[in-house]
């Protein structure tokens, strides 16, 4: 009986303490009116809820501790408040600001769930709302908005993301802050993650090992992941894109629902595109690509803190535009059946955050596993691998202040790779893959205008390998390999903030990146070429300055950077001259130590007196130069972007309508690497118009663009297709249709 008594006293008070975690208050406008529907969120939480008819929010389930609240609404300025509970109730009225432009996000790539004005290291965001974004059968193209972001591509299906000139292995992918692997090495292979349940693209410009490790030394692209519903509702949406370019469909449909202690959610999608037509209407034959992806999750949060499961599945089918297949392709279809390469990539990550008093920690796990295979005539493999990931890390988040951050934190990988079923190349050996690393992070402000971010790591790295062949035959053989790195990094900033308008920036860091196992070992055909790996490769060890500032006021805001990358035995690919006997140039990696520098400007204005205008235009320029005076291959045009917007509330029967035109004018690239030809500049010009159609109470969004609306003929500095002298994608009509639905308890 006593034992009975004492359960229900402990969990009589556990209630009553988890209860007394609240907050409330009103969210108001700058003439104190009410703001319905604005967002509050809770992102080390992963929850939040919107304001009711009056404005009013409650908060509950929350831990002890420091927390960060993000206040949101279409139209004003985001505000986060920072707030330490201790078991109390909280009431906290917000007053938003009226912006005509987005100035401060909140970004969780910096390591820190902070503004992008509190990070040394400049953090871009790019949010994927579709009626802001371009409308395009190829993802990576949507991330060139940027500046200072260009993509390698080989037709709409296989694209690569290039920061400042650095691409592959050389910058970071995470999906939803998971070390992302997908035999990312070769600008052969796609990206592998499509823009469906994905909220915001965080994008930092510079080496980031520090936080990330080898692979992090150009940067890091970080797909984030919508936020889970709001308390109490179910949502979701469906999602139609038609493209007429390559008779391409894409359907969408996902929903998610939230409760006070779960939430959870599925996204179900289907791409199938036909061979794309060239500027001028000719088609590309074999550009065709077929995709398909499941996404779920599930998170329980509580007191002691949140617990987040997700599962991402992806098969792609790509075509491979080569010399044979357009030899052998006569019709124009969408089916991939000769000369094309398909990946089945698995993700499965859990996400823990613990609240233990003042302290904090992260646990964080993913298993990761992507199947390659490369088909060359109808049903013949050629490649099969299979890369099987397993990475976790544990960040513990120091007791601090309202003006400092601590961080200690472990992470780790563990990769295999195999060759499956004995096919005819083995491009890469089978092989065990490990990386440890520890590292610290300090964050500190001073008289509320000085931040100092600063930190330090080392890395411990293993690469072991089976021998290939037989000894006796030295076209075919490769040695095993037992090859060991290890690694400092670290970077010391600043932002300094001489106005509420006007911040500027600095940031030193040192990055590595050790070679990878292409690098180290390929020996065989890849596409159009024959590719040598060299196992005497040391790793690429980066300096880079950077130097930025940024202002902005109600209705403009303008941003200047500039960058100095230097990167000793930087390891890059390139032709030898010679060829195999039967034909296939010769390709081997070399290493030679480099320089890039650079930089991006951004203006962005909506007239005070015109206030339905949007303009914006942004610039970027990189040059990379070996030690020699050569330059260095796959380094982009530098760009000018122009956009123009025009919005009205309502505009006959659309809601939230615009107009918009938008050119991007790439220079001519006369600085070739020794391998590459120049290439000529050339301008587009793309236009779209949409807005939200009411039907009763729902709300649909629909838009219509036009890519290349005068259906250019030209060839992109970073298209591998010049191989093949293919042009880019021409003429691209689109339709987007958007059906959002909501229900609420």
């Amino acid at each position: 009986m006593k034992k009975l008594v004492l359960i229900c006293c402990l969990v009589l008070s556990y209630h009553i303490t988890y209860a007394q975690n609240r907050i409330t208050g009103k969210i108001v406008d700058q003439n104190n009116l009410p703001l319905v529907a604005a967002t509050i969120y809770v992102p080390d939480l992963n929850k939040g809820t919107i304001s009711d008819a009056s404005g009013k929010y409650e908060l509950l389930n929350l831990p002890d501790g420091k927390i960060k609240i993000l206040f949101s609404f279409i139209g004003c300025i985001t505000q986060i408040e920072t707030i330490e509970l201790n078991g109390q109730a909280i009431k906290l009225d917000i007053m938003l600001k009226l912006s005509l432009v987005e100035v401060d996000e909140i970004v969780v790539t910096g390591g820190y769930n902070s503004t992008q004005h509190e990070n040394a290291v400049k953090i871009e965001v790019l949010k994927l709302d579709p009626e802001q974004i371009k409308i395009t059968p190829n993802f990576a193209e949507v991330l060139t908005r940027v500046p200072g972001v260009d993509m390698i591509s080989k037709g709409s299906g296989v694209s690569k993301p290039v920061i400042r000139g650095l691409s592959m292995n050389d910058i970071l992918i995470l999906n939803n802050g998971v070390r992302f692997e997908n035999y990312q090495y070769s600008d052969h292979h796609p990206l592998g993650i499509d823009e469906f349940g994905i909220e915001n693209v965080e994008i930092i410009k510079g080496p980031a090992s520090l936080l990330y490790g080898s692979d992090a030394i150009g940067g890091v692209i970080n797909f984030i992941k919508e936020k889970p519903a709001a308390i109490g509702t179910i949502a979701g949406n469906y999602d139609m894109q038609l493209f007429s370019n390559s008779l391409g469909i894409t359907n969408n449909f996902g929903i998610k629902g939230a409760s006070k202690k779960f939430f959870g959610g599925i996204r179900v999608g289907q791409k199938s595109n036909a061979d794309y037509l060239q500027g001028g209407g000719q088609y590309l034959p074999n550009s065709r690509f077929n995709e398909y992806s499941v996404k779920t999750n599930a998170g329980f949060t509580d007191k002691i803190g949140t617990f987040k499961l997700y599962y991402d599945f992806n098969n792609q089918k790509l075509g491979l535009v080569e010399p044979e297949a357009i030899a052998g392709i006569s019709n124009r279809r969408r089916k991939t059946q000769i000369f094309y390469e398909e990946l089945n990539t698995h993700l499965l990550s859990s996400q823990n955050k613990l609240y233990l008093g003042k302290l904090k920690l992260d646990l964080n796990s993913a298993w990761q596993n992507t199947e390659l295979i490369h088909f060359g005539d109808l049903n013949t493999y050629e490649i099969q691998m299979r890369l099987a990931t397993l990475s976790y890390e544990a960040k513990l988040y120091l007791p601090s202040d309202q003006n400092s951050e601590y961080i200690l934190g472990f992470q780790g990988f563990n990769q295999n790779n195999s060759n499956l079923n004995d096919r005819q190349t083995k491009l890469l050996p089978d092989a065990a893959i490990s990386n440890y690393s520890v590292f610290g992070l300090l964050q500190h402000s001073y008289f509320r205008k000085l931040k100092l971010q600063t930190g330090l790591r080392y890395d411990r790295k293993s690469i072991s390998t089976l021998s290939i062949g037989n000894p006796t035959d030295s076209i075919t053989y490769r040695t095993a390999l037992d090859k060991y790195y290890g690694s400092f990094s670290g970077s010391l900033g600043a932002t300094y903030n001489l106005t509420d308008e006007l911040l500027f920036r600095a940031n030193i860091a040192a990055g590595y990146r050790t070679p990878n196992l292409a690098e180290l070992t390929s020996k065989g055909p890849h596409e159009l070429r024959f590719e040598f790996g060299d196992p005497n490769l040391v790793p690429e060890n980066s300096y880079e300055t950077d130097l930025s500032f940024h202002y902005h006021k109600t209705n403009i805001t303008f941003d200047l950077a500039g960058f100095y990358n230097r990167i000793n035995h930087y390891i890059f690919i390139s032709p030898t001259g010679g060829e195999t006997e039967t034909g296939i140039p010769i390709f081997r990696y070399k290493q030679a130590n480099s320089k890039l520098y650079g930089g991006e400007a951004d203006f962005h204005i909506h007239p005070e007196s015109v206030k339905w205008l949007h303009f914006e235009t942004t610039f970027s320029s990189v040059i990379g130069k070996q030690e020699n005076g050569d330059f260095l291959p796959f380094i982009p045009a530098h760009k000018l972007q122009f956009e123009l917007r025009a919005e009205k509330e309502k505009f006959l029967f659309l809601h939230k309508a615009y107009l918009s035109l938008h050119s991007l004018i790439a220079f001519n690239q006369n600085q070739p690497a020794p391998d590459e030809t120049s290439t000529p500049g050339y301008t587009l010009l793309d236009i779209g118009t949409g807005g939200y159609i009411r039907i009763k109470n729902q709300m649909i969004s629909v838009s219509i663009q036009v890519n290349n609306l005068l259906d250019k003929k030209y060839i992109d500095h970073l298209s591998t297709l010049k191989e093949v002298n293919a042009f880019n994608p021409g003429r691209n009509i689109s339709f987007n249709l958007r059906v959002p639905f909501s229900l609420a308890n």
